[in-house]
């Protein structure tokens, strides 16, 4: 203020711009903009104008209200924020919210999902399984069973371009569909290993004769204890015919939506991710090939699937908290 009320005075006794510049350090837009600033308002134009910068300290309060904000929906119709609308809405910094998020480790851009088991005997049938992970049968063989269905035999009408240096494997947009089979696959939890089937359909029949195979790669009479879900399939008429005729083969049912209790999914999103997700198949004989191939190949180096369950209270149920598990 001190030295814009000089510059004003010095003009005023009739001073030169290279004058004042040489006695104050200052430019002549300077100069300019508040002789303009002073004669439209007088000593009131001389004041700053300057409304001040973005809060810059992060206070209790201030995260308190970023976090608080974050929690609600934009009322643009957005389902969650941006550090930088959430920045625009509540006038600070992107940085700033990005740093709250941080040490509170929101994150609104990401979402998981999960599911919510309604079996209501879901403790008796969880620790049963995983009994026989943690505690198995002495002699007994323990297979994870369940089918993949509905995998895609893709064809790409385009050639694949493989990764360069700088640029990733590119796949042509347009493909086509020779059709799909599904898989069964039983994973030994002993061993790691993988008995793998490919069929047309997942039905009855075909499960029946999947089990035969599994029988078929034990000893004689050797008991055989099978983790699977509750698909229809799985409980029909012709497959408890076949469990009446093999007392020594025992089904172990998941609870309802809990096919994370079962090892061999691990397995299946391994196979997606190795061969299914990026393949190119001719046909379905060429997928049915090709899984089977990997199959092998994977059962050289098997091992078997460390699985724990820490936390016994780590469950989501119907009533959880808002901020529980």
């Amino acid at each position: 203020m001190v030295q814009r009320a000089r510059l004003i005075l010095m003009l005023a006794e009739g001073r030169t711009y290279l004058e004042v510049e040489g006695a104050l350090g200052c430019s002549s837009p300077y100069i300019t903009r508040w002789k303009r600033r002073f004669l439209e308002s007088r000593t009131k134009g001389l004041a700053s104008r300057y409304v001040g910068g973005l809060p810059r300290v992060r206070t209790a309060a201030l995260e308190a209200k970023i976090l608080e904000k974050t929690r609600s929906k934009p009322a643009d119709g957005s389902t969650h924020w941006s550090t930088r609308k959430l920045a625009t809405a509540l006038g600070v910094s992107h940085m700033m919210v990005a740093r709250v998020w941080g040490r509170a480790g929101l994150q609104p851009h990401r979402l998981e999902r999960y599911m919510v088991s309604d079996d209501p005997d879901f403790e008796r049938k969880a620790a049963d399984v995983i009994g026989l992970y943690l505690n198995p049968p002495r002699h007994a063989a323990i297979f994870c069973l369940d089918e993949k269905s509905h995998i895609q035999a893709l064809d790409r009408l385009d050639p694949v371009l493989p990764l360069s240096p700088g640029r990733a494997e590119r796949h042509g947009f347009e493909y086509y569909r020779h059709g799909t089979l599904s898989l069964y696959a039983a994973l030994n939890t002993r061993s790691g290993e993988v008995l793998g089937k490919p069929v047309a359909r997942h039905t009855s029949e075909e499960l029946i004769g999947f089990l035969q195979e599994i029988i078929g790669s034990q000893p004689k009479d050797r008991e055989i204890h099978v983790i699977l879900d509750n698909l229809s399939a799985h409980k029909s008429a012709a497959v408890r015919r076949f469990l009446d005729r093999h007392p020594h083969v025992h089904f172990h049912f998941t609870p309802t939506y809990s096919s994370w209790l079962n090892q061999v999914e691990i397995w299946f999103a391994k196979i997606e991710r190795d061969v299914i997700a990026r393949g190119v198949f001719t046909s379905v004989n060429d997928l049915a090939r090709k899984l089977m191939r990997y199959i092998r190949h994977y059962n050289k180096h098997a091992k078997p699937i460390r699985w724990t369950y820490r936390d016994t209270s780590h469950r989501i149920t119907n009533d959880s908290a808002v901020t529980g598990h």
